[in-house]
């Protein structure tokens, strides 16, 4: 009998489904109150307890559970071995979960935005970070490609056309394969690129006796690189693409001259001071629009390095992190289809964390503006229903 109950318990604890050892070594079914009850009395997380997904989101492995469904999936690609400067960013999307620690559907309530974005419509999964290779750059933009192509085309939870996909870097290289990703299902789309450098440098500029084909890939050549491609919308189409918080350094005014090509406008971080957060807001929607697709890709040293000192290619001179997030509230109009977060590289930052702590900010209200810019298309989409009938 002891053996049996034994057994009967190591099976109670091996099921996933809702089956229990009973009393005499026998299985039941709990009933869906009683799980209820449970959940109300245990599934309850404090900010500092519970395993590291974003915001306490609940996490699965995306890419090995296709029939996982959700309408914004938060996933990491922990990938650096395209820098320039300072490696580290691998470890980005670990830091930027557990500094969103404090993140919860239970105090989610994002005034500006009016919603909570963790318990609205939206079904939003943690999926889990894409399992990068680290030696082989080729195939990890192969891999990045695959990987954001297969969670992007997956059916969404709700009415929307396709899920929103907003990935935690990782150096901004990743941004390549997210866009070619995009691009399959948007076709050209325009980017809102915060950051301190134009990351638009042609590959052929950079002084080496040892190029190669692989070598044109890197975290300063990727929008260059997807413009080449016939990724974005600019140029010959007519609708810009904009850069906001530029102060780097430059070859020579012919850096300029490869972005204008490209069709790129740029906004500099000194331009904050004379046009203050809503002048910039207001210099990128009239840039944008709210009609067009637009992907988001928010470079974390756009921050002076007072503010977010854990990154790889730190700018003085840059915004604080209290400006950022102003001008993120008020781009909520955009119709964004997609976005990332990069170059968080925690071993450089300070104990109290304070870049991760600004990219997990800067996910949330990127999280919001989806879910409420979500709100009114499903809006639309009942008023087409209504006037259908």
């Amino acid at each position: 009998m002891r053996l049996r109950s034994l057994l009967c318990l190591a099976l109670s604890y091996g099921s996933a489904l809702i089956q229990a050892c009973g009393s005499h070594g026998q299985f039941r079914k709990w009933t869906q109150e009683e799980l209820d009850e449970l959940e109300r009395k245990w599934g309850q997380e404090w900010g500092f307890s519970g395993i590291s997904a974003f915001a306490h989101l609940e996490y699965h492995k995306c890419l090995t559970t296709p029939n996982e469904l959700y309408d914004i999936a938060i996933i990491g690609a922990p990938f650096d071995t395209a820098v320039s400067y300072r490696p580290g960013a691998r470890f980005g999307p670990r830091a930027i979960r557990a500094a969103s620690a404090r993140q919860t559907s239970f105090r989610g309530f994002n005034a500006r935005a009016g919603i909570n974005p963790y318990a609205s419509w939206a079904r939003i999964l943690d999926c889990g970070d894409i399992p990068v290779v680290p030696v082989d750059n080729a195939i990890a933009l192969k891999q990045m490609t695959a990987a954001f192509t297969e969670l992007g085309q997956r059916p969404p939870s709700s009415t929307l056309q396709k899920p929103r996909l907003v990935t935690l870097g990782g150096d901004h290289s990743l941004s390549l394969p997210a866009l070619r990703a995009i691009h399959e299902i948007y076709g050209p789309v325009r980017v809102l690129h915060f950051d301190a450098h134009l990351d638009t440098w042609h590959p052929a500029k950079y002084p080496s006796y040892w190029a190669s084909e692989q070598a044109r890939f890197t975290h300063g050549s990727m929008f260059w690189m997807a413009g080449e491609e016939g990724l974005l919308a600019n140029g010959s189409l007519g609708a810009p693409s904009v850069h906001a918080g530029l102060r780097t350094r430059l070859s020579g005014l012919e850096d300029y001259e490869d972005d204008d090509e490209q069709g790129w406008v740029r906004i500099s971080a000194d331009e904050i001071d004379d046009l203050g957060t809503g002048g910039v807001v207001k210099s990128i929607m009239d840039t944008l629009g709210t009609q067009d697709p637009v992907y988001l890709s928010v470079d974390i040293d756009v921050l002076d390095p007072a503010f977010a000192p854990g990154t790889g290619t730190p700018e003085p001179g840059g915004w604080t992190t209290r400006e950022l997030i102003r001008i993120l509230r008020g781009l909520e109009g955009l119709n964004l289809v997609g976005a990332d977060v990069v170059e968080v590289a925690p071993a450089y930052q300070g104990a109290g964390e304070e870049t991760a702590l600004a990219a997990a900010q800067v996910v949330f209200e990127i999280l919001s503006s989806m879910v409420k810019r979500g709100l009114d298309e499903m809006g639309k989409v009942v008023d087409d229903v209504k006037d259908e009938l």
